[in-house]
């Protein structure tokens, strides 16, 4: 959890509760991560595949886009056979939202300003309330309104805050306030400096992310300045990392990004080190490989590879398990910091993955225990707002 010591913590910006479906939004919620599917709606066997690697990478939304009618009525079967909430993706056609809420979707990606009419935005409200729907307002540099830039001349923060408060208050005017906003760029610095405007002017839930971030690499760098900025700052309940790549690549980047800033944890979280010629064994392909072999614990476990004893007992001293390489082929092993026994090489990938999984057996057979006796355990993934 973040913040177990003074400079760690991170206190988050105040802002209300909505839910997408299942999944708490805002106010004392974990930061939730989410994705968008890439195949084509109609398929709804291949959407629903992709979205189960999501879930499987540990995704909390779904986000689906919803261009045309058969989509939306492909869109009815995907919720059904997911375990997730779908926000349905809409673009300028009231009927496609309101086509949506009545297909399940938990949420609506609209932008009211451009659903057309007062009466067909009152159309959409209304079946947003009719079918227990929040509703994403989501506001991007590439298509900001005519009018913001002829009055900016270009996209800028102050342009997407603008637009952003705009559709807020056409909601709020149909009395509905069950929404959270994004305005997102594929330029970080205006990102970040929209919706830090945005955090300040208004106390709904935040959707953040860098939009059109690029491919694997790249975006991956992108979005961690960007989110990480933000949410060192304390803005964000819930986000996306948008990569050319497919979506469980986006949640496992957004996991780690949590992570790395002890906002939530979920999963074995490796410390290694880059490696050099003082290292006792293969330190990158062990770590590829534990990597694989660990993927399926979803109990937070810090565990230390290190492959030296320059750094490997000071970094196994902040770790719940840790192997530093040693000589003669043989590392040693520690255990809640400390020098517990020794390991042969050739040994060390299997007794390692056996230690993690029996640490993991410990600790949900204590909390098995703790719910039996009415203890409430202080859940690591929760990040309170002060």
């Amino acid at each position: 959890m973040s913040g177990y010591r003074p400079y760690q913590h991170i206190e988050r910006r105040k802002s209300r509760k909505i839910h997408v479906g299942k999944v708490a939004v805002g106010g004392d919620a974990p930061i939730s991560v989410q994705t968008m599917t890439n195949t084509l709606t109609t398929d709804a066997q291949a959407t629903i595949e992709q979205i189960r690697r999501a879930e499987l990478a540990g995704v909390d939304i779904v986000r689906v886009s919803c261009p045309d009618e058969e989509s939306t009525k492909a869109l009815e079967e995907i919720v059904r056979e997911v375990n997730v909430p779908i926000v349905a993706d809409i673009h300028f056609h009231y009927k496609r939202a309101i086509e949506a809420a009545k297909a399940g979707a938990a949420c609506l990606r609209i932008n009211p300003g451009n659903i057309g009419s007062p009466e067909r935005v009152r159309e959409v409200v209304q079946a947003a309330k009719d079918y227990g729907c929040s509703i994403r307002i989501g506001v991007n540099a590439g298509s900001l309104e005519k009018h913001l830039l002829e009055k900016y001349g270009e996209p800028n923060p102050e342009a997407l805050v603008e637009s952003a408060l705009e559709h807020a208050k056409i909601l709020e005017d149909h009395d509905f306030r069950e929404f959270k906003i994004s305005v997102k760029a594929s330029d970080v610095f205006m990102a970040v400096a929209a919706y830090q405007q945005l955090a300040d002017a208004c106390d709904y839930p935040l959707h953040i992310g860098i939009t059109e971030a690029g491919s694997k690499r790249a975006g991956t760098v992108k979005s961690s300045i960007g989110l990480g900025n933000l949410l060192w700052a304390g803005v964000g309940d819930t986000m996306r990392v948008s990569l050319s790549a497919a979506p469980e690549e986006e949640v496992l980047v957004g996991w780690d990004i949590l992570k790395s800033l002890g906002l939530r944890h979920r999963g074995v979280k490796i410390i290694s080190c880059p490696s050099c010629a003082r290292q006792g064994f293969n330190v990158v392909e062990t770590v590829q490989t534990l990597e694989d072999r660990l993927a399926h614990i979803k109990t937070p476990l810090t565990l230390s590879i290190i492959g030296c004893v320059v750094n490997g007992p000071g970094e196994a001293l902040m770790t719940d398990l840790g192997v530093t390489g040693g000589g003669s082929g043989r590392h040693m092993v520690y255990s809640a910091g400390k020098q517990d026994h020794t390991v042969p090489g050739a040994d060390m990938i299997e007794h390692v993955v056996e230690l993690v999984e029996a640490r993991v057996a410990a600790i949900q057979a204590e909390e098995v225990k703790e719910k039996a006796e009415g203890i409430v355990p202080e859940l690591p993934e929760m990040s309170s707002a002060k």
